[in-house]
Order: C-alpha cells, then structure tokens, then sequence
C-alpha cells in the first residue's frame, strides 16, 4: 500500500514538475491552453453584453477553471517535498492567488470582484515555456537603469519644472472661463502636452496660450528622446563591461557566465 501510494506521488511529481516525459510535455500543452483560455474568459466576462447574454455559461466555465487550478495547487502541495517551500514560493503564491479571491468571495460578496485575479495565472507560462532564462538577461537592463539614475532624476526634476512653469502660467493666461480652473488642472494639460498625447479636454483658446502650447510640444518632442538616449548608452556600456574577449580570435561574448567563444570555440580566460 506504501509502495503504491509512494510510486503514485513520485509519478504525478514527474508529470507536473517535469517537462522531459510525454505525459509531463502533455500536462504543460494543457495547461498552458487552459490558462489562456481561463484569460479570455476573465477578458469577455468584462463586457457587459456578453456577461449579461451568456452569464450561466460564463459562470460555469469560470467554475471549471478554478477546479481544475485548484486540484493542480492541491496536487502540487502534495506531490512536492518541501512544501512550504513551493507554498512561499513565487509561483505558489501566484497559483493560490489565482483561487483564493474566488472561495473568498462565497463569503465576502464585497471581495467578488477579485475573481479577475486568477489572470495572475498567466505569470506561470514563464514557468511552462522555461522563460525564466530570458528573465536572467534583464539584469544588463537593470545595471543600465541603475547607473543612469542620477541622469534621469536630474531630466524628471526639469520636467517637472517645466510642468509645474507652464502649468501657472497657463492658468494665468487662460484663466477658469477656458477651462484651466486651477494650477493642478492647468498641471494635468502641460503634462497631457508635453507628452504628446493631447487628450483635447482642455486647450487654450488665446493666441498667446496656443503660443505656449506650441512651444510645450516642440520641447515635448525633444524630451522623448533624452531618457531613450541615456538608457541606451548606459545599456551599450553594461554590455561591454560584462563583455568577454577571446585571446585566440578576438571576438567578443556578451554573456558574463560563457566558457567559450562563441565564434570559435575556444575556452575563454576568466
């Protein structure tokens, strides 16, 4: 009975934490179509037309969803060794997240609305897809934000002078009869403008407001490239810092944990 039961825990493990197996890669192509179709529910279900029209079967299928996310929790609590180790993990708190608002709300009504939570579920395709090698090159990215700091704060604290000018100066010149009835809402529209969105809910009327509006766009299209170019160039110079240089061909490998060239296969020096 032992043998049984052990055998039986040891296999369900291979399946749905192994990935090498037919029945495990199977598991993963089910569970990847589940969640997306678990997301298209919760995405549909927002419109009040199709929510209204088809509402027992929207909510049947929801029901289905957490059934089967809530035997693979209970299977994966199971199945696993350590179990508070999978439980405080990040994908076991993801997959607890993706039911809990939903048993919750049988008995807080006011906590239904955290259903749309379980769209949580798609973080575990990182998992499924074995993303999470991508994830690791992030950290040039990272480096690069992280050395451009001071640059940025020093650009966000210009802008926001610049926000903060041209929104007074707005208010004084438009004034409330145009719209720009204080200085935070005249704030909002140098902000709308200097990002070049122009939303078209408040615009000046003067010429000397349509001037400096004007003016705020022409800096607006400027200031879009300054972050991009400094980002940038702090990214390039993280690369060449974590850049390795094979002593044989001289060519260059971007990843700080490479053994080899890449273009020539030679053991790199460390």
């Amino acid at each position: 009975m032992n043998s049984s039961y052990k055998c039986l825990k040891e296999r369900l493990a291979e399946i749905i934490f192994g990935t090498e197996t037919k029945a495990g890669k199977i598991f993963d192509v089910i569970l990847v179509i589940v969640i997306l179709s678990n997301s298209f529910l919760v995405v549909i279900e927002s419109v009040d037309s199709i929510r209204h029209e088809y509402e027992l079967i929207l909510i049947t299928l929801g029901w289905f969803f957490i059934a089967i996310f809530t035997i693979e929790y209970l299977l994966r609590v199971w199945v696993v060794d350590n179990k508070q180790s999978y439980i405080l993990s990040f994908y076991g708190i993801i997959d607890l997240l993706a039911i809990l608002p939903v048993y919750l709300g049988l008995f807080i009504p006011q906590l239904r609305f955290l259903v749309v939570i379980r769209i949580l579920r798609l973080l575990r395709l990182f998992s499924i897809l074995k993303m999470g090698r991508y994830i690791s090159e992030s950290s040039h990215l990272l480096l690069a934000l992280k050395a451009s700091r001071p640059k940025i704060t020093v650009f966000l604290l210009t802008i926001s002078f610049i926000i903060l000018i041209m929104g007074s100066l707005m208010y004084i010149i438009e004034g409330p009869e145009n719209g720009f009835v204080s200085i935070p809402e005249s704030m909002y529209w140098a902000v709308v403008t200097v990002s070049t969105v122009g939303y078209g809910d408040i615009s000046p009327q003067t010429p000397i407001g349509k001037l400096f509006s004007g003016l705020l766009m022409i800096v607006g299209y400027g200031i879009i490239a300054v972050p991009t170019g400094i980002i940038s160039h702090e990214l390039a110079q993280t690369s060449k810092r974590n850049t390795k240089i094979c002593n044989s061909c001289h060519g260059r490998t971007y990843y700080e944990d490479d053994k080899f060239c890449s273009k020539c296969g030679k053991m790199l020096n460390h």
